[in-house]
């Protein structure tokens, strides 16, 4: 049985709970985008889920995941070409589970990357538009991070510009239903959650070690599903730490959030 680690940051806690997300997907195409969900797909790709498919970013398919940074004489493992045009076959075969981090979203499970404030044609922020979500919503499996918890980010009401397909009625494209969306996970610095409630509620699933479900409702501007019990996210093992290092030398992870907090807040 693996043995659980006593000390891990909150960065090392997401990345695993990331990567348990991808262990029953069989051979399909992950794309973490960001450290921490690059970092959990490779995880996911040398211990749960070895059949997990993966690219260099550029246009080939490895059979052994990139580190993050990589020496003059490092030598990527290329298992076989997979240029655009395979990618979009990929993508639209829904052969592929992708981690975003958007910046809104709303409880229909709507995302925004693109704007926010003001209208649509003068928004008080511009962002990155709303680049491929639209088609990586609609054609395969999501899930999302979040590295800052809060009501500006789980909003109330309908995110500032809808760049994701959700469990919307009012937005539905026609001829699709519910049963065509596959949206999974959740992962903020606070807890992981799923669309597994009511009517495809977003639900609680875990609480990260010393956080209580108060701290998520006041920080989420929506209801959401909070079952009678509520287990704890589990801590990472000494062998999953390992193969971090080992991912990210250079500890990029320890960036990603404010202060590179403890994994157990208690």
């Amino acid at each position: 049985m693996a043995t659980p680690a006593k000390d891990y940051t909150l960065a090392e806690l997401i990345i695993c709970a990331n990567a348990a997300a991808y262990e029953n997907d069989g051979e399909v195409l992950i794309t973490g985008i960001g450290v921490l969900p690059r970092i959990a797909a490779s995880l996911a790709m040398k211990t749960c889920n070895t059949d997990i498919m993966m690219t260099d970013s550029e246009c080939w398919l490895l059979s052994e995941p990139n580190p993050l940074t990589r020496g003059k004489d490092y030598k990527q493992m290329n298992e076989t070409w997979m240029g655009f045009s395979r990618i979009f076959d990929n993508v639209w075969s829904g052969r592929r589970h992708l981690t975003g981090g958007p910046t809104q979203i709303d409880r229909f499970g709507q995302t925004n990357i693109s704007a926010l404030g003001g209208t649509y044609e003068r928004p008080k922020v511009q962002m990155l538009g709303t680049r491929g979500f639209p088609g990586n919503s609609i054609s395969h499996a999501n899930s999302y991070f979040v590295p800052s918890h809060t009501t500006r980010v789980f909003v109330e009401g309908e995110v500032d510009v809808v760049c994701t397909i959700g469990y919307n009625p009012e937005r539905m494209p026609k001829g699709y239903t519910n049963d065509d969306i596959d949206l999974r996970m959740i992962f903020t610095d606070l807890c992981v959650m799923d669309f597994g409630g009511p009517n495809n509620q977003i639900r609680l699933v875990s609480l990260h070690p010393g956080i209580s479900v108060e701290q998520v409702v006041e920080n989420t501007g929506f209801e959401i599903c909070i079952p009678d019990n509520v287990p704890t996210t589990p801590a990472p093992t000494e062998e999953q730490l390992a193969i971090i290092r080992e991912i990210d030398p250079k500890d990029l992870r320890s960036k990603q959030l404010k202060d590179n907090p403890p994994g157990d807040r208690s």
